[in-house]
């Protein structure tokens, strides 16, 4: 992989990235703070959450982006 390809796949990745905060940015000023399938528990002054269905659905369109970005280069 040359030098500028990497570049240009820093360049998409980072515009991906800051497009997914803006979504998430918008979704939690509109009122949705947990996803359903998020493991939430709460003991005392500790707390842990874990976006069970987030993962799943953001490792399905990582799956899917990936391979078309691969099919695509061949």
């Amino acid at each position: 992989m040359a030098f500028g390809d990497v570049g240009k796949l820093l360049l998409i990745a980072g515009a991906v990235i800051a497009v997914l905060g803006g979504v998430i940015l918008l979704l939690s000023r509109a009122g949705v703070n947990q996803v359903p399938g998020s493991i939430s528990i709460s003991n005392g002054n500790v707390s842990f959450f874990f976006p069970v269905a987030f993962c799943i659905v953001l490792s399905v369109v990582l799956t899917v982006v990936i391979n078309l970005i691969v099919r695509l280069r061949h």
